[in-house]
């Protein structure tokens, strides 16, 4: 068929000419009858001249064609046979139909026709390859390959009738090096020895030296053994740098360090904790220190006693299983207060605003910053979208009185320009404010916090006081309020919000509760806040009274020492409810921790959890996307029913105590 081709375009020119030579003949022949015979006969000739000369050419062409088929097949035969990488031919379910020698003295078999070859090489993915027609990686014996696939269809009229040609190209060296580069690679490890001077403090003159250098041996024998390079650039802080391979081994053991270091007893009365921060992604010495401090900084703000690494898009925690020791002192209360205030009169106005769904921290320390601003004589503004439940009581002080502006976030988007200055309260994550697109628009942001430091931060804020070792946000902001002035005013109503706040997150004063928490509480109580006032702000209905205690009637204890209970009835009040109940859970003798799930009216799925200190609740939530303190934390969930996020819950409790956790 293929010579035919060839030829026919000479085959229709000569038949052309025929075609004309032979109406020419009829021409003549119907004038000269004897010219015409003669014409006839010459035609004849030409025709049979023709067939014979086309016949000769189609067999030579023929014999041509097949010379270069038989050659081209030939080389094809022989650089298939004689490929330098291994080849391998199986069906399209891994039964193999031929190989080349390459192979066998690859896989070290001698005969492995109609052998699947997933059963030769285990790790080799054929559906990966059917998908992707290449798979890296693939070990056999101590060698590694790189597969690529070839799908033949074997028969143009049956497209299921398929073969896989499979190369392999030995990949063995760069892997090797690559392995070696990756094993190579240096890590900078940041460490801060977080309570170094109040554990010199508290220590006797005498024992000093053994616990320093406890502290030093432990440090430098745990660099030792990972052949890394120390060095110690102030009494409390480490630069550690060590290879890549020792990472794994770390992150198996948790950081032991951490438990080793707080283990120490040379004299010393209160445990000595470590924060570390690990920076692996930085490509020069440089990025990788810019990386480690960075996760020193989240591992501090989180309360320290923990590492942090800072992967690709991500951050690893391990540790924090420990209450937050009280690590402040007034020099830094004084200095940010000062800071505070010179934003203040440098700004045309300020807006303050705390976390949506706001609780009687956030409302109080909303308040506190507003009196500090009018104290300044600046004209000030409070961001409250919703009054909830948990604030309602204390709102009604206030929400009458002219000189306080409450706005919702619309309007607070409308009187932003760019010399306002925008204060956050409790919280330190943008997209749990009041209105994120405030933080995004505005170019001065003071942020004030005490929850411990998550991976969403408010990044861009001139002024940061992050404090996870205070009680509330309202200690917070009590104890910079002296400092503002030298004699600030101060309403009792205002006095007795912050003394509502300090109240609530402390669960009245019995956890996270340190000396500075009595001084603020001092200072209000001298400032005219009254604790039967206080009290009744945190009066509950008869209805809030009864689903409270259906919530803690239902619970049941899991691992024995904590108490978890649902909630289906949806409230508006439902997240204080649920709040309120874990922490009534906490009253069971045996308890050490509680968690309620609830549902808002909106589906929202809540958790509400709250520890003794035994447990790390946060630990607990935070893997479930939620986070807060190691006594109180909680999580949110969207488009979840209450049972998936109960069975979501206790995975996360069995997690936790495989993985150590637990102190």
């Amino acid at each position: 068929m293929g010579n035919n081709k060839m030829t026919s375009p000479f085959k229709e020119t000569l038949n052309l000419y025929l075609i004309v030579i032979g109406m020419l003949v009829a021409a003549i022949s119907y004038y000269n009858t004897l010219w015409g015979l003669l014409g006839i006969l010459a035609l004849l000739g030409l025709v049979f001249y023709n067939w014979t000369t086309d016949r000769a050419r189609s067999k030579k062409w023929r014999k041509y064609i097949e010379n270069i088929s038989t050659s081209i097949d030939s080389a094809a035969r022989y650089a298939v046979f004689n490929l330098p990488v291994p080849l391998v031919v199986v069906d399209i379910d891994g039964k193999i139909n031929w190989y080349n020698s390459k192979f066998t003295d690859m896989v070290e078999e001698k005969s492995v026709m109609g052998n699947s070859i997933v059963n030769l090489v285990g790790n080799l993915q054929i559906e990966q390859l059917k998908d992707q027609e290449q798979q890296t990686g693939v070990k056999v014996g101590d060698r590694i390959f790189n597969v690529y696939a070839n799908i033949v269809s074997l028969d143009d009229d049956n497209p299921t009738d398929l073969v896989i040609m499979l190369y392999w190209f030995d990949t063995t060296e760069y892997s090797t090096l690559k392995m070696k580069y990756d094993d190579e690679k240096p890590i900078v490890a940041m460490i801060n020895v977080d309570n170094y001077e109040d554990v010199m403090n508290e220590t006797k003159e005498d024992k000093i030296p053994f616990v320093t250098s406890e502290i030093e041996k432990k440090i430098n024998l745990w660099a030792t053994r990972m052949n890394g390079m120390i060095k110690r650039y102030q009494n409390d802080k480490y630069m550690v740098i060590f290879e890549s391979k020792y990472l794994q081994h770390l992150e198996a053991k948790r950081f032991s360090i951490i438990d080793e270091v707080r283990e120490i007893d040379a004299g010393n009365k209160i445990p000595v904790t470590l924060s570390i921060g690990i920076g692996i992604n930085g490509n020069t010495p440089a990025t990788l220190e810019e990386d480690a401090y960075a996760s020193l900084e989240l591992a501090l703000g989180r309360g320290g006693d923990q590492a942090v690494i800072r992967k690709k898009n991500t951050f690893e925690f391990y540790g924090g299983k420990t209450k937050a020791v009280e690590k402040r002192n007034r020099v830094k209360a004084r200095v940010i207060a000062h800071g505070f205030r010179a934003l203040i009169d440098e700004s045309s106005k300020v807006i303050v605003m705390g976390h949506h769904s706001p609780d009687m921290d956030s409302f109080g320390a909303a308040v506190g910053v507003y009196r500090s601003v009018i104290n300044r004589g600046k004209e000030a503004y409070i961001v409250l979208n919703e009054v909830t439940d948990a604030i309602v009581n204390v709102y009604e002080n206030f929400k009458d009185k002219p000189i306080y502006q409450f706005v919702d976030s619309k309007r607070a988007l409308e009187l932003l320009d760019e010399n306002t200055l925008v204060v956050v309260v409790d919280t330190h994550k943008p997209s749990l404010t009041e209105c994120p697109d405030l933080i995004e628009r505005a170019d001065n942001i003071v942020m004030i916090d005490h929850h411990r430091r998550s991976t969403e931060f408010i990044e861009k804020a001139v002024l940061k006081y992050l404090e996870p070792y205070a009680s509330s946000t309202s200690e917070l902001i009590a104890e910079l309020f002296q400092y503002m002035e030298n004699k600030p005013k101060i309403e009792k109503e205002e006095a007795d919000a912050l003394l509502a706040g300090i109240t609530v997150d402390t669960k009245n004063f019995t956890l996270k509760t340190g000396v500075r928490t009595f001084d603020a509480a001092a200072y209000l109580r001298r400032q005219g806040a009254d604790t039967i006032r206080v009290r009744q702000l945190f009066q509950d209905d008869l209805e809030t009274f009864i689903e409270k205690a259906n919530i803690v009637g239902t619970a049941i204890r899991y691992k024995e020492s904590i108490a978890i209970s649902t909630s289906d009835v949806a409230s508006d009040s439902i997240q204080l409810i649920a709040a309120q109940a874990a922490d009534d859970l906490l009253n069971i003798r045996g308890i050490n921790a509680s968690f309620v799930i609830a549902k808002k009216n909106d589906g929202t799925v809540i958790i509400s959890g709250r520890s003794l200190g035994d447990v790390n609740v946060q630990v607990i939530l935070e893997s479930l996307g939620g986070g807060g303190h190691l006594e109180v934390a909680g999580a949110q969930f969207v488009d979840t029913g209450i049972e998936e996020v109960k069975v979501r819950l206790i995975r996360s409790i069995d997690e936790y105590y495989m993985e150590g956790d637990k102190k």
